[in-house]
């Protein structure tokens, strides 16, 4: 778990990383949006979602979820509460799945932005605690016994 965790953190980071030109140009993930809002198609779910929610508010997803990427993945990394911040990132991926349509295709099961990282994201979200190497635990926690009276 502690390898998973480490590695889906620097995941995180490069992905955010790379979206790090949203801050100053929202219109990059508009088109993203509106691209996949004309692949889906406006009765579906994700057209619906990608016209009544991200596509009006892409001004503020453009911020968001940069700065929830490289702060999920910082988190992860350096084992900073692991159940939280990776169900962040696990809610997150599924956004990005969930718009693009790509949840309800084929290629979403041989995809390794799919199945991979939502299971592990949920995985360290639901058993992420007490991993080694993190700030917040190097193990499962000891029981000590105290001393006998006689």
């Amino acid at each position: 778990m502690t390898l998973l965790r480490v590695c889906l953190g620097v995941f995180f980071l490069f992905e955010g990383l790379s979206k790090v030109r949203w801050f100053g140009n929202s219109a990059l993930l508009t088109n993203q949006l509106s691209g996949w809002a004309d692949t889906a198609g406006a009765a579906s779910w994700s057209g619906r979602y990608l016209s009544a929610v991200a596509i009006p508010y892409a001004t503020y997803f453009a911020r968001l979820v940069p700065l929830g990427e490289i702060t999920c993945g910082i988190a992860m990394i350096i084992g900073v509460w692991t159940p939280l911040f990776a169900f962040i990132a696990f809610f997150m991926a599924l956004n990005f799945q969930f718009a693009s349509a790509a949840l309800f295709k084929y290629s979403f099961l041989t995809s390794g932005y799919g199945l991979p990282v939502l299971g592990g994201t949920l995985a360290l979200a639901i058993g992420g605690t007490r991993l080694p190497w993190s700030i917040h635990g190097g193990g499962s926690a000891r029981a000590t016994k105290a001393p006998r009276s006689s």
